[in-house]
């Protein structure tokens, strides 16, 4: 009989307890990646994630031959893949991480589980991040996580078990899935050596004004982490981070030539590593918020009133608010954006487009290559005001766009139709004379579109509804239920 080390959203071999546990056991080692069907094509995935997973197995199979075993690849449906191994060479134990993914993982997980159980296979799930399961209580839950983050990283095997002569379908791209080519370019790559040189890259040089440059879609390309597609794929674990974020923060105070700008960065970048788990732990506690309102006494606030005209200009870069279309345009390109303008991108569609969070939720979910389910629908109700328990913030695109982009560097890179435009009227185009229009070669309406709405009369709008729905007392009420699940303990929880 055999061990099977399943790789999901975990593609590394550093801080891979399930990999120890299994070699640690002697028999002959799977080490199994699945192409599953279901999943390539569930909401939210994109080929350009397929591409980044391949770049991160490519790397996880020269790894496992250095360490005596191999990679094997297949394609099917887990409730398929699972019963053929079996009778082809027995399963004693299936070893994984625990995922806290969308629903298709979520009952692929369970599916799983319940054939271990009829078979007789030990099914053994490891905790990944720091998400705990199951969770009663959110109370001490900081605590909680600082200590998981604090336990010894998990040392790589130096040799594995001998690895079953079962044949490997290989490293399949898009077209050999029946998926499209992805569409973007400039993308990360992927693979744990870079996940490795991205961190360490942010942490000695380019993460020293990380504080003010994470809000800016200028300085944010380098100035941000970049390490999250890392984490969302697993070539990093978020203990890696925080043990390496904790290492360069004691490295620092001990300096007493350093940039006064680091450590104060470095709190912020860890205090981030923190919220990712708070996030997550959101979805692992609640699935349903994939689907549904948080706080269920919003159903009803925005489901009646979609438009599919204003989501196509949305989801284009085709709003007439120059940042929204860049930053979604930036976006659709290289499959990231800062977290600033993520916020701002859904909270203009939720409210300044009165669109609900579900499709904008799928449509982001695609092109972000570090979509992690937790943290995105997590942020989603967030923004959209669905939780009850948060602040509704609603975003002057305008006033983001002189903020974040005073010089109009990053709109004219990524709206070509504004770059001759001058910077006094590069954020609101639209209030150009019909002269300047002219002469910088966009007339609006023609060049460039027209805002589809008003930023004023659809942030008053938005605003009272949201805070009139917010005032009912059955929201109130579930707003309780909702804190006591979800929210942060920062502070004592109020009893009614």
């Amino acid at each position: 009989m055999i061990d099977i080390v399943w790789f999901k959203r975990d593609l590394r071999v550093r801080d891979h307890r399930p990999l120890v546990e299994a070699a640690a056991s002697g028999r002959p080692l799977l080490c199994l990646y699945v192409y599953e069907p279901g999943v390539l094509r569930s909401d939210g995935f994109d080929p350009s994630h397929l591409v980044f997973i391949n770049e991160c197995l490519q790397q996880l199979a020269a790894r496992l031959n250095n360490l005596g075993n191999r990679l094997v690849t297949t394609v099917g449906e887990m409730s398929e893949v699972l019963p053929a191994l079996h009778a082809q060479v027995g399963i004693h134990t299936i070893w994984s991480h625990e995922e806290t993914g969308n629903r298709v993982t979520y009952d692929r997980d369970l599916g799983v589980a319940a054939w271990a159980r009829t078979e007789g296979v030990q099914f053994r799930e490891i905790p990944n991040h720091g998400v705990f399961r199951p969770l009663k209580t959110r109370d001490g839950w900081a605590a909680r996580w600082r200590k998981r983050m604090n336990q010894p990283i998990t040392a790589t095997p130096t040799v594995l078990p001998a690895s079953p002569a079962i044949r490997s379908a290989g490293i399949l791209g898009p077209p050999a899935l029946g998926l499209p080519a992805s569409t973007k370019h400039t993308v990360q790559k992927g693979g744990e050596s870079l996940a490795q040189e991205t961190l360490h890259d942010f942490l000695r040089r380019r993460g020293v004004n990380y504080r003010k440059d994470m809000s800016s879609p200028v300085e944010g390309w380098t100035g941000c982490s970049r390490v999250s597609p890392y984490l969302a794929w697993g070539a990093i674990s978020v203990r890696d981070v925080f043990q390496q974020t904790r290492g360069r923060v004691l490295e620092l105070k001990d300096d007493p030539e350093r940039d006064s700008r680091w450590l104060s960065s470095l709190s912020s970048f860890e205090k981030r590593l923190r919220w990712h788990c708070h996030f997550i732990q959101k979805l692992e506690d609640e699935p349903a918020i994939e689907f549904e309102n948080m706080n269920r006494s919003f159903d009803g606030m925005r489901e009646d009133e979609f438009r599919d005209d204003w989501f196509a200009a949305w989801c284009a870069g085709r709003t007439g608010y120059p940042m929204v279309d860049a930053c979604m345009r930036a976006l659709l390109a290289t499959g990231w954006i800062n977290f600033r303008m993520r916020a701002m991108l859904v909270s203009f569609a939720s409210n300044h487009l009165w669109l609900h969070w579900r499709p904008t939720s799928v449509f982001l979910a695609q092109h972000f290559l570090d979509f992690e389910p937790g943290i995105h629908f997590s942020q989603f109700q967030m923004q959209s005001g669905t939780t009850g328990i948060n602040t509704v913030r609603i975003y002057s695109p305008t006033k983001q766009a002189k903020d974040q982009d005073p010089e109009g560097l990053f709109i004219r890179e990524w709206v070509p139709e504004l770059r001759k435009v001058p910077t006094g009227w590069i954020a609101e185009p639209w209030t150009m004379p019909p002269l300047v229009q002219q002469e910088a070669g966009c007339v609006i309406g023609r060049d460039y579109p027209a805002p589809i709405v008003e930023h004023g009369p659809a942030y008053r709008e938005a605003r009272t509804r949201v805070w009139g729905w917010k005032a009912k007392p059955e929201v109130r009420e579930e707003s309780q239920r909702v804190y006591e699940r979800h929210g942060s303990r920062r502070r004592p929880v109020a009893r009614r």
